[in-house]
């Protein structure tokens, strides 16, 4: 089956025009997260995973820092709601498939360790981030094979 979305790994400048509604109507708008600590310092330092509808429309991202880490992971609830009963393969498969994407960009960096479905291992206690519990997640990764 054809895949109904596409995923690109893109640099900050043109991440952001993308990600910018998806991640405002998810951290934002649903999870109010403060709009000031929504938008960082990382933002323009990391590669972001951004999931396009066959349309061009962005409906997930996630952003991968320069030290391994995976963050801003989340994709659009307007996208799960609309693509709930369609077939695999579809929008509600590009949330996964953005952190997937991520995970292959992690391993082309040389870097070590990077939610437990995809293998993820939770380190340390929980803590609040914009008032949301959150707890560290790690997945090792091995280079990519050539």
């Amino acid at each position: 089956m054809r895949a109904t979305f596409t995923i690109s790994i893109l640099a900050w400048d043109k991440a952001l025009p993308l990600a910018r509604p998806v991640r405002e109507q998810v951290f934002v708008a649903e999870q109010k997260v403060p709009l000031e600590l929504e938008w960082d310092e990382w933002d323009e330092r990391s590669d972001h995973a951004v999931a396009r509808d066959s349309k061009g429309q962005a409906i997930g991202t996630a952003r991968l820092l320069p030290d391994g880490r995976i963050g801003r992971w989340r994709y659009s609830a307007n996208a799960q709601a609309r693509d709930r009963h369609r077939a695999p393969g579809g929008p509600a498969r590009a949330g996964p498939q953005a952190l997937n994407a991520s995970h292959y960009a992690a391993r082309a960096n040389p870097c070590g360790g990077v939610l437990s479905r995809f293998g993820f291992n939770e380190r340390g206690e929980e803590f609040l981030e914009a008032e949301i519990p959150h707890v560290e997640m790690t997945l090792e990764l091995f280079p990519a094979r050539e």
